[in-house]
């Protein structure tokens, strides 16, 4: 027994001896001073507007002492800057865990938890509780929880009065702006964004959403420098670095997008958005094998989005997946009837799947526009074919080779004006119901009551570009196109968006000022410069102008993001190389468009005028006789055939 006896206490102090050897070996849990400077630290940063600094200094306070709960409160208000409500809460929850601190006294933050949840009522319940020293904390919570529940009356009312009651609160400024973009109120949005960044020019969520209204208001490469200003106040702050590479990709910037994405997923392991960026980029460049396998890591994130829906359509597309591919494209295009690119790509994926009648459809309200593009016209006319209309198939393929196209027009979606009425007067204050009432009203042709409604709208409005665009449409449906480009620079000085300048662009043209026309083209490009539309009506122009040099430079831009089988772009390209002096280069694009469209008539013609420079004239001729054929009226052609005949070309 005694053996024993001294046995078990020769263990016991073994288990001591490696017990004691392992705590010597963990660092200290309960270095309150250094808690105390990581929590001053963290506390300094929020001020001097670094949310993801101060995260990281909050986070050093607790690993310094876990047992402190003032540590733990900070840490939480530093997860909920960042939009991490779940981590926030968690915070709270171990700070009450602990012990001694006065939880009442984080009320507010713990409705902010709640909110960013997406539980607006239980949030609304704990900023009534809050304590009144933290009310300009509270009421930008409250806000945004009415915001949540369909409130924005509330919410306004709130956050003009905070502005108000604390006109130097940066932070009050902010969240003034954000209510106002998600109202629609967009200047007002811009307003509340540039004074926030003049009362407090280092606080980064100012200088993000001063990034933000400047790109709705200028464009792309105008925002970049404030997105720029941001990242140096708190470099990695994940959504800014997702909204900076976005605006680089959009420009044309696609190494600086990957950098971007790169540092926002550093900032959040396993963000789906800096996923999501890396599988559009890789699309972008046609690498789609990638795409998938970048996009299948964001765990079905984005299942449903429009960016989803649309990037998912596009790998369904390559992968032939066409009834995938339908599934997700229709759905964006219901949600989304405007969308031109997504009923393109919904038209095609319907084609692949041999259903030409349903891509008819789908094509149809663009088809039914003037100035429907080429590129549609061509698909809606194979769709044609395939099911055997091949004579309304030829009429789209002239329409498609005419190089002046017909003034737009509406875009019906076929909605009752009567059920557009009644949810107009069932959301008074809101003029999205207003616009879409009016754009029914244009589409049955009904400007009279229109104008002045849409008149009055723009009055009441003046800060939503949706007003004055609604009030120009207006107008140019009524032949007032000089009245019209005024309401649409009104909106342009809000959001100059693609939309609004080629409505500006057209009324200036329509209303004889060329030069009005072209400084807002040359604006937007400068803002935009990757923009397809903006660059191919800067060549068209260009070409019109004689400037054969910088025709070349634009056509030569656009064909490195279009790539070598768009046969009008191939074309244009050969005019523009002939009118250079280059005849050989011309002759090889000419030739590679005629591949692709031999029955458009502008193609055929190109070709025939570079057969013709090369001096080649039977080849030319028997290239202008086909032409005549397809399009019998054309006298220009007419004319080039019987001038090379008549000097000897058989």
């Amino acid at each position: 027994m005694r053996r024993h006896i001294v046995f078990v206490l020769m263990a016991l102090a073994a288990i001591g001896m490696v017990v004691a050897g392992a705590r010597a070996l963990l660092p200290d849990r309960r270095d309150t001073a250094a808690a105390d400077r990581a929590t001053a630290r963290a506390l300094a940063l929020h001020r001097l507007g670094n949310p993801t600094g101060a995260r990281n200094a909050a986070q050093d306070a607790v690993a310094a002492d876990t047992g402190s709960a003032r540590a733990q409160v900070v840490l939480a208000l530093m997860q909920l800057q960042l939009g991490d409500g779940a981590g926030g809460e968690a915070s709270l929850d171990r700070a009450a865990a602990i012990g001694g601190f006065d939880m009442a006294r984080v009320r507010q933050l713990r409705g902010h938890a709640l909110l960013l949840q997406g539980e607006a009522e239980r949030a609304l319940a704990e900023l009534d509780a809050a304590d009144r020293r933290y009310l300009a904390y509270a009421d930008r919570v409250r806000a945004q929880a009415l915001m949540a529940l369909g409130d924005y009356a509330g919410a306004q009312a709130l956050l003009e009065a905070a502005v108000a009651e604390r006109p130097g609160d940066a932070r009050a400024w902010v969240a003034l702006s954000r209510y106002r973009e998600r109202a629609g109120d967009l200047a007002g949005a811009i307003t509340a964004s540039a004074t926030a960044v003049a009362l407090n020019p280092r606080l980064h969520d100012a200088l993000a959403q001063r990034a933000a209204m400047v790109r709705a208001q200028y464009g792309l490469v105008a925002a970049l420098p404030w997105y720029e200003r941001a990242l140096e106040r708190d470099g990695a702050h994940h959504d800014t670095l997702v909204a900076y590479a976005a605006t680089l990709g959009d420009a044309g910037r696609p190494r600086a997008m990957l950098a971007a994405a790169r540092r926002a997923a550093e900032a959040r392991r396993g963000s789906p958005d800096a996923l999501y960026l890396q599988a559009v980029l890789a699309a972008r460049g046609g690498r789609f094998e990638l795409a998938r396998a970048i996009w299948q890591r964001t765990g079905g994130v984005f299942d449903g989005t429009p960016g989803g829906l649309l990037l998912g359509g596009i790998l369904d597309l390559h992968e032939g997946n066409y009834s995938r591919a339908v599934a997700q494209l229709g759905e964006l295009v219901a949600e989304q009837p405007m969308n031109l690119t997504a009923r393109r790509l919904l038209a095609t994926a319907y084609m692949r799947a041999d259903a030409s009648r349903n891509a008819i459809d789908v094509l149809a309200p663009m088809v039914a526009r003037g100035d429907a593009d080429a590129l549609t016209l061509t698909l809606a006319a194979r769709a044609h074919e395939r099911i055997g209309e091949h004579g309304v198939a030829a009429g789209l393929i002239d329409r498609a080779a005419l190089p002046i196209r017909a003034p737009g027009g509406g875009f019906d979606e076929g909605a009752d004006p009567a059920v557009l009425r009644a949810e107009a007067a069932r959301r008074p204050g809101e003029p999205g119901a207003m616009v879409a009432l009016l754009r029914g009203l244009i589409e049955r042709g009904d400007n009279g009551a229109a104008l002045a409604q849409a008149r009055d709208l723009a009055r009441r409005y003046p800060g939503v570009p949706q007003a004055h665009i609604i009030h120009g449409d207006v107008l140019m449906q009524g032949g007032r196109a000089g009245e019209a480009a005024e309401a649409y620079r009104r909106a342009a000085a809000v959001r100059f968006d693609e939309p609004v300048m080629l409505r500006l662009v057209e009324a200036s043209e329509a209303a004889a000022d060329r030069a009005g026309a072209q400084r807002a083209l040359a604006l937007f490009l400068s803002q935009n410069p990757s923009n397809t539309v903006a660059l191919r009506m800067t060549a068209h122009w260009q070409l019109a102008a004689g400037e054969a040099d910088a025709a070349v430079d634009t056509l030569e831009r656009l064909r490195a993001r279009l790539g070598d089988r768009d046969a009008a772009l191939l074309s244009e390209l050969a005019a523009a190389y002939g009118a250079v002096g280059e005849p050989e280069v011309a002759l090889r694009y000419a030739a590679a468009a005629y591949a692709i469209a031999p029955q458009n008539v502008a193609v055929v013609d190109g070709y025939g005028r570079a057969l013709a420079a090369a001096g080649d004239r039977a080849g030319a001729r028997q290239l202008w006789t086909r032409a005549l054929a397809i399009a019998p009226g054309h006298r220009r052609i007419a004319r080039d055939l019987a001038a090379v005949a008549g000097a000897g070309g058989a």
